[in-house]
């Protein structure tokens, strides 16, 4: 059975409010080095350096991953989540699944996480859920195709590539449509949502009050890292961010102390960092995976 919301306010750090907030830690576990969407903002990247996600000083195997918990656990008796937020998609390889069905048997006490673009999510759904996903996060940054296409570049989906408009119908019925399944599980649902002033400022309210109907319970806007295709977009100022929660607001809860963890985060966000002595190793360089 799922953890509830309530339960994850007190020991999920990126849910936890008034008196629980800053107090429990999290590992992130770099399992999934792949991805399936073309986001125009991302760079993924191996480096020891960048503080965003997307970025991983490794990339481990699945068996790996309990040692380095039961290092971290030793380090951080605060870690309270196990979650796999890339640094690609957690759904285009089997490996983050596989990752927690060991997690589940050896640190049952351990709060499951998991982060995903959502594209595979519907045909995934059934498998999350055996699994014993406690809180899914789902990025969705638009739910208008004409906007998402100017934030994605393309898809590949079952072995197709997809471009512009007919990509974006794709992901984003696909996104919805898997918040539901995994929604009515009675698994909590988080939404990130990546703001660009430019592109989906004014597309806040309604991206909200789609995936509030479809069932995410809270909603988190993180501001735009310019990068990539986007390098040349202007990060969005406190104004902007406090418009665009402004509109969030009057549909779904609102997150407001998202730190932009890395993929192999460990410890308290905002307070510790304990990631080098788990890992053990740290690439200070600039390999960058390959869209795609």
């Amino acid at each position: 059975m799922a953890i509830n919301y309530d339960l994850l306010t007190e020991r999920h750090p990126c849910f936890a409010k008034g008196k629980h907030a800053g107090e429990k830690g999290r590992i992130h576990l770099p399992t999934s080095p792949s991805c399936n969407i073309q986001c125009r903002f991302c760079e993924r990247s191996i480096n020891a350096i960048e503080k965003r996600p997307g970025v991983t000083s490794t990339v481990i195997k699945p068996q790996e991953a309990l040692d380095i918990i039961g290092r971290a656990l030793k380090a951080c008796p605060d870690i309270t989540v196990a979650g796999i937020a890339g640094p690609g998609d957690t759904l285009a390889s089997p490996y983050a699944l596989q990752t927690f069905t060991l997690v589940k048997e050896k640190y049952p006490d351990l709060i499951k996480c998991m982060s995903t673009n959502g594209l595979l999510l519907p045909e995934k759904a059934d498998e999350i859920i055996k699994v014993g996903i406690d809180s899914l996060t789902v990025t969705v940054n638009a739910v208008d195709p004409a906007i998402e296409a100017q934030l994605n570049k393309g898809i590949v989906y079952h072995g197709k590539y997809y471009q512009g408009e007919e990509a974006a119908e794709i992901l984003i019925h696909n996104q919805l449509e898997g918040i539901r399944k995994i929604a009515e599980a009675g698994i909590v649902v988080k939404v990130n949502t990546v703001l660009v002033p430019s592109i989906n400022g004014k597309h806040i309210g309604a991206i909200a009050k789609a995936v509030s109907e479809a069932g995410a319970v809270i909603y988190n806007i993180i501001p735009l890292i310019p990068m990539h295709e986007l390098k040349n977009e202007p990060a969005p100022t406190c104004v902007d961010l406090f418009k665009a929660r402004l509109q969030a607001d009057k549909y779904i809860d609102v997150f407001r102390h998202c730190q932009r963890c890395r993929a192999d985060a460990v410890g308290v966000p905002g307070k510790s960092d304990y990631s080098d002595q788990v890992y053990l190793k740290r690439v200070v360089g600039g390999d960058t995976f390959s869209h795609g």
